[in-house]
């Protein structure tokens, strides 16, 4: 059945709507390749212009939206499973290793094979500032932490439930929706909340948020919803490489740089603050603050 497909204008809610349905779709269907007609069904617009506004929304065209989901995925294929590499190099859409191989050497800057082989923690490095702790014995993996503190902000936050590592969906539909309501120059630094434990919460339940800052006086309307963000003090790891690989850098953080700090965590999410593009930045470059709330020191 055809979706209802009235007119509106370019910042109606009706496409972000429509875009968020798209989004929903891509991400549900990532293993199979866009079809242009499909989607422009899914949009309920017309496959004669819905991909030019989707570009002109995303700043790239669905096609680029879905390579870059692979290959995020084949990133955390490469890290997390055992699947060989020609089963990863498939399900990210390749017809041969050969081809994904080049493809993700573009993109990660080493082979699939190199990339596996050396390791999450072979990949990690302070992003910028501030000292490394000293290793213990054994650990082989530094990172850059500091104590900062963070003033209180109101955010604007797309809610997200499931995986952590999709999260990205949400951030496609806030942007979505901040370009359809002309509002993206309004506001600040992208930053993501992770409201629950996911070493005791089934992944399916987990609850975060993607999200900007914003002045007080903002429109936030559904979809998005309005977070007061309390500020405090946060131990901040400056975090420089691909998404797929910050699962780690939290074990670190929570299991290296806490245990040995003399401080605790307060009762308050963890958050990221999105220092570049993964649009327009190399995923060995992405930069990346990840805060744990601390509570005041004795």
């Amino acid at each position: 059945m055809k979706h209802d497909q009235n007119s509106v204008v370019p910042n109606d809610n009706g496409y972000i709507r429509r875009f968020s349905r798209v989004i929903e779709y891509i991400y549900a269907n990532l293993d199979e390749d866009p079809d242009l007609a499909t989607l422009a069904d899914v949009a309920a617009l017309s496959p004669w212009h819905w991909h030019r506004v989707w570009q002109a929304t995303y700043g790239e065209s669905v096609f680029a939206t879905v390579k870059r989901l692979r290959l995020h995925r084949a990133a955390a294929d490469l890290t997390y499973s055992d699947l060989p590499i020609g089963e990863v190099a498939s399900r990210a859409g390749y017809g041969s290793k050969e081809a994904f191989g080049r493809s993700f050497k573009q993109v990660y800057g080493s082979s699939p094979a190199a990339y596996r082989a050396t390791g999450v923690k072979g990949r990690l490095q302070p992003a910028h500032g501030g000292a490394p702790l000293p290793k213990k014995q054994g650990n082989t993996t530094m990172h850059s932490v500091e104590i900062s503190s963070y003033p209180a902000e109101t955010i604007a936050v797309m809610p997200h439930r499931g995986a952590y590592m999709q999260i990205g969906q949400a951030f496609e539909k806030l942007i979505g929706v901040l370009v359809n309501r002309n509002l993206i120059c309004q506001t600040g630094a992208m930053k993501a909340f992770y409201f629950t434990d996911p070493t005791r919460v089934p992944e399916d339940d987990l609850r975060s948020a993607a999200g900007t800052v914003v002045p007080e006086d903002f429109p936030i309307e559904a979809p998005l919803e309005r977070f007061d963000f309390d500020g405090g003090e946060f131990a901040v790891l400056h975090y420089k490489g691909p998404y797929a690989d910050m699962k780690w850098a939290y074990e670190w953080l929570y299991g290296e740089w806490l245990t040995q700090s003399g401080r605790e965590p307060a009762d308050a999410p963890c958050m990221e603050i999105y220092l570049n593009n993964p649009r327009d930045t190399a995923p060995a470059d992405l930069l990346t603050d990840i805060c744990l709330p601390l509570k005041p020191a004795s």
